[in-house]
């Protein structure tokens, strides 16, 4: 069984920074990426960044240049770096991860998910 910790998230004035860390544990083989995702009340969740095993990124038009994905594959963890935030980034963000627990035995999981709120 994998599981996804995420942590970092808080209250923060618009303008600022947060760094948000997902963490996996368990049985893994391999992850083949990671997603963070958001969701505010009422709305579907919304893909935000991903990254692949290879290192290829994809980001939410509404998030590029401002929003940064990076992994550190020796502590299967990976972070979500948010500068210059704005009132319409609270939410609550998940982290996902599709991998291999075994060779050739794919998972899905899912992080608790974590608050972040941007005052103006």
């Amino acid at each position: 069984q994998v599981q996804l910790v995420e942590s970092g998230g808080g209250l923060v004035q618009t303008g600022g920074s947060l760094r948000l860390s997902c963490a996996a544990s368990g049985m893994i083989f391999r992850i083949n990426v990671i997603n963070w995702y958001r969701q505010t009340p009422g709305n579907q969740r919304e893909l935000v960044a991903a990254v692949t095993s290879d290192g290829s990124t994809h980001y939410a038009d509404s998030v590029k240049g401002r929003f940064t994905i990076s992994t550190v594959n020796a502590k299967n963890t990976t972070y979500l770096q948010m500068s210059n935030l704005k009132p319409e980034d609270t939410a609550v963000y998940y982290c996902n991860s599709f991998g291999e627990w075994d060779f050739g035995r794919g998972f899905e999981t899912w992080g608790q998910g974590i608050q972040v709120t941007v005052s103006s």
